[in-house]
């Protein structure tokens, strides 16, 4: 999410878990009063993200200012910050999260912030060195997960797209082993610790990699035998977005940047590239983007 290359997007909400980093907010007092005016000519828009040097940024700066609009990033070094940033007004927008992530921003500080468009889903992978394909997989085999709460419950979600185990609830952000239908699902599940799973890997049949552990494991992204479907339903929450103020979702220069993100070519050579290769670009409706984070909002504060 960005959290944009997919080491950093593969469990958003576990980064709240981590040591904050400076947060670089040099200029950034106010969100400009030219933005959002609609009415032509330059204008200019504040956009926090999480790693400003990713290379789809540089592009997307060149291609808003030939559309007439100057974009100014603003570099933050700690997920915690583009957030409350946005609340208060010292930006116009960002782009480093997904559904997720900003649902449970919205629901703890009672913001309203909105997604206007998406950008890419990073997907979660499954890893075997005993398998080719899913299919292969005998009946009673374990499969590894990681024992973190938002891994774990995306990790299972993947494991019953691909039709491995199947979850009683039907599956949530929320699922854990306890929702796993033993009678029903093919596999076993066990929860391991995330950055040991890939030593694990020759134990079990196989496993739910971080994507923060694959390459460091050895292994390629392209060595997944399963991951994330995009157009499932369940992927939907994971998602990365571009957030607004809900004043501003309809906002054309806002959604005009959007455009230009999701389809200008050397935007989006550069988003692939800072992933990885493991971006999928996405242009999902926005009706959708904003349903899915009510819904999730909802599991949300009805978890809590």
């Amino acid at each position: 999410m960005s959290i944009t290359a997919s080491r950093r997007t593969t469990s958003v909400i576990a980064a709240l878990a981590a040591v904050p980093l400076f947060v670089a907010l040099a200029g950034c007092a106010t969100a400009s009063s030219e933005a959002g005016s609609g009415d032509g000519g330059d204008e200019t828009v504040k956009i926090g993200v999480v790693g400003k040097g990713d290379a789809q940024w540089a592009p997307f700066v060149e291609a808003a200012a030939e559309e007439g609009i100057t974009v100014e990033l603003v570099d933050f070094g700690s997920y915690e910050q583009p957030n409350p940033a946005l609340t208060e007004g010292e930006i116009d927008l960002n782009q480093f999260q997904h559904i997720v992530y900003l649902a449970e921003y919205n629901s703890a500080s009672g913001s309203d912030l909105t997604p206007i468009g998406s950008t890419a889903i990073y997907p979660l992978g499954l890893y075997s060195q005993k398998y080719d394909d899913v299919d292969d997989i005998p009946e009673g085999e374990t499969v590894a997960v990681p024992d973190d709460a938002s891994n774990q419950a995306r990790a299972l979600l993947v494991l019953q797209s691909a039709g491995l185990i199947e979850l009683k609830s039907g599956g949530t952000i929320f699922s854990d082993l306890a929702d796993v239908d033993t009678e029903k699902s093919k596999v076993e599940v066990t929860a391991l610790e995330a950055a040991l799973i890939p030593t694990s890997l020759p134990d079990v049949a196989a496993a739910i990699i971080n994507n923060d552990f694959v390459e460091d494991a050895g292994l390629s992204f392209d060595d997944a035998i399963a991951q994330d479907d995009p157009e499932d339903a369940n992927a939907l929450p994971y998602v990365n977005i571009f957030a607004a103020r809900a004043e501003d979702a309809d906002n054309e220069t806002y959604l005009k940047l959007v455009e230009i993100f999701q389809t200008n070519e050397d935007v989006q050579a550069g988003l692939i590239e800072s992933s990885g290769d493991t971006a999928v670009p996405l242009q999902t409706p926005v009706e959708d983007l904003v349903a899915s984070l009510e819904k999730v909002q909802e599991d949300t504060e009805a978890n809590k």
